[in-house]
């Protein structure tokens, strides 16, 4: 199992366990006091942001989808395949 587990919350937060570090637009690490456990906010509602505060309650929030296929990353200096000699 990995270190860090998210799990999606229907119609509410990212759950976030196990080791882990959250940082900000900058690089500057949040003191997170030693938790292994945090929930982030999907609403955008929250007034903790990037947490969760409860908000998405109050607010009706829907997730779009249960589940999704991630697509395969790209690797690093690859473009798309060439059609060199397509027709």
């Amino acid at each position: 199992m990995a270190a860090t587990r998210i799990t999606v919350r229907g119609n509410g937060p990212l759950l976030v366990e196990g080791d882990f570090e959250i940082v900000d637009v900058n690089g500057r690490p949040y003191g997170l006091a030693g938790r292994t456990r945090v929930s982030l906010c999907r609403c955008g509602q929250s007034e903790d942001k990037p947490f969760c505060d409860g908000h998405h309650k109050a607010c009706s929030f829907q997730a779009e989808s249960a589940r999704a296929t991630c697509r395969r990353p790209r690797r690093p200096g690859r473009r798309g395949r060439s059609r060199r000699g397509a027709a």
